[in-house]
C-alpha cells in the first residue's frame, strides 16, 4: 500500500474525520489516479485510507478513518447499502431522490438520483471512477433497478484530469421521464437535463413557495433562472395569478410550458420570456413593474472559495435588482447553489443588496437541499445550497 505522508500539523482536519487532504498539506509520496492510499502524519501515525488524485488540488479523498478496514468491493457495497437504508426511513413521497450524496454518504464525488426504475450516476472524483464497475453493479443489485445512467460530464472532471462521459452504463431504453412530487407533474430527461434530469435538492423550496402563495395569495410572480418551471407550476398551483419565467434556454422554456399543461394549469397565466435575467430585470425596473413573489435561482457561480468575490458582486447585483421589483410586503425567494459561498456570506450580499436598494426586509424562513441530499457533522461544505424568504417591511 502506497503511503502519504502529510506535513507537521496538518493532521488535524482529518483527525477531525473531514475528508479532504489538499496537495500543499503532502510532505511526500504519491499514486496513480484513483490508487487507495494509506494517509499517514509527519510522526507516522494513521490517519486514513483514501483516493490518491494525481491532477487535483484535492490531493486525497478519505474512504475510512479506520485503519482496519479493507478498501474493496464490499467496503463499497456495504457503504451504498448505508446511504440506500437513510433514504428508505426518509419516507420521501416522489419517484426521484437522491440515494448518494458524495462525501455525506462516506463516497467522495459520486452522486446517484433515482428517477422511478433509473438511476443516473455522476462520478466526479478518480478515487469512485477507478471502482466505477463495482458501484454500478453493487447499485443495481442494491436498488433492483435494472437501468443506470452515466452523467459524468461536469466541468469540474477536468480537475481531476478526467474526461466528460455520459451514457448507459447498465441498460438502456428511453431517457425521458416524468417525475411526480407534490403532487405534481414534472418531466424531464435524464440525457440532456442539468446535473443528473432535474433539480432534486430544491423539492422542499418549490413546496415552500407553493405554501407561501396560497397563504399570501400572490398575483404576480416572477421566477428567474427558472429552467423547466418547477417553481412556475408550484406558484400557479399555489394560486397566483400570474408568473413570468426567465430562462436562456429555449428548450427548457418549452419544457416548462409543458409541464404546466401536464398539471392542467392554464398557460393564460404565464409568461416565458427566452433571454438575460439580468438585462429583464433592469428592463423591469426602467418600466416601474412590480411582482408580488420573485424566485432567484441562478446557476453555481462560485465552485470555490476563489471565486466568491466574484460571485458576490453578481449575486448582490441580481438581489439589488429583484428588491426593486418588489412592492412593500413582497416576498423574494433567493438561492445559492455556489459551494464557495457560505450561509453567513449569502446573508451579507443579500442584506447589502437591500441596503444599496434602500429597503429593509424580515427573513420568514431558511431554506436548504432536501433532505436526501444531507451534509454532515464533519463536512460543511456538503451544505452548498442556502436559501433565503424575505418580505420587504411594509
Amino acid at each position: 500500500m502506497k503511503i502519504i505522508r502529510l506535513k507537521p500539523g496538518k493532521e488535524r482536519s482529518l483527525q477531525r474525520h473531514h475528508p479532504w487532504v489538499f496537495d500543499g498539506a503532502i510532505a511526500k509520496g504519491g499514486a496513480d489516479a484513483g490508487e487507495t492510499v494509506r494517509v499517514d502524519s509527519a510522526e507516522g501515525q494513521f490517519l486514513a485510507w483514501g483516493a490518491y488524485s494525481p491532477s487535483s488540488k484535492i490531493r486525497v479523498r478519505a474512504w475510512s478513518f479506520d485503519q482496519a478496514q479493507r478498501i474493496d468491493a464490499a467496503f463499497f457495497r456495504e457503504t451504498l447499502r448505508r446511504a440506500l437504508a437513510l433514504r428508505e426511513r426518509m419516507g420521501i413521497a416522489s419517484n426521484g431522490l437522491r440515494l448518494v450524496h458524495g462525501e455525506s454518504d462516506g463516497l467522495p464525488g459520486l452522486v446517484v438520483d433515482r428517477y422511478g426504475n433509473t438511476l443516473v450516476a455522476q462520478f466526479g472524483a478518480a478515487g469512485v471512477e477507478r471502482w466505477k464497475d463495482v458501484i454500478a453493479d453493487a447499485l443495481v443489485e442494491l436498488t433492483g433497478c435494472p437501468r443506470l445512467y452515466e452523467r459524468s460530464d461536469a466541468s469540474s472532471r477536468a480537475l481531476e484530469g478526467l474526461p466528460e462521459v455520459t451514457g448507459w452504463l447498465r441498460g438502456d431504453g428511453a431517457t425521458a421521464f416524468e417525475l411526480q412530487e407534490h403532487g405534481w407533474r414534472l418531466g424531464l430527461d435524464i440525457a440532456l437535463g442539468h446535473k443528473t434530469g432535474y433539480y432534486l435538492d430544491q423539492r422542499d423550496s418549490r413546496l415552500a413557495l407553493f405554501e407561501y402563495t396560497k397563504r399570501l395569495k400572490f398575483a404576480q410572480v416572477l421566477n428567474c433562472f427558472s429552467y423547466t418551471g418547477g417553481f412556475s407550476v408550484a406558484a400557479l398551483a399555489g394560486g397566483a395569478g400570474h408568473v413570468t419565467s426567465i430562462d436562456s434556454s429555449g428548450p427548457a422554456l418549452e419544457q416548462a410550458r409543458s409541464n404546466l399543461l401536464l398539471n392542467g394549469l392554464d398557460p393564460a397565466q404565464a409568461t416565458f420570456i427566452d433571454g438575460d435575467v439580468n438585462a429583464s430585470l433592469r428592463q423591469f425596473v426602467a418600466e416601474g413593474r412590480q411582482f408580488d413573489a420573485i424566485v432567484l435561482d441562478p446557476p453555481k457561480l462560485a465552485p470555490t472559495a476563489a471565486h466568491a468575490e466574484r460571485a458576490a458582486r453578481a449575486y448582490k447585483d441580481i438581489n439589488r435588482l429583484a428588491f426593486k421589483l418588489l412592492p412593500p410586503g413582497g416576498v423574494l425567494f433567493t438561492f445559492s447553489c455556489s459551494g464557495g459561498i457560505g450561509v453567513e456570506l449569502f446573508h451579507k450580499i443579500v442584506a447589502s443588496a437591500g441596503l444599496d436598494a434602500g429597503v429593509d426586509g424580515a427573513i420568514l424562513q431558511r431554506l436548504g437541499g432536501a433532505c436526501d441530499h444531507p451534509m454532515t457533522i464533519n463536512f460543511p461544505e456538503g451544505e452548498y445550497l442556502k436559501g433565503l424568504v424575505v418580505m420587504k417591511k411594509l
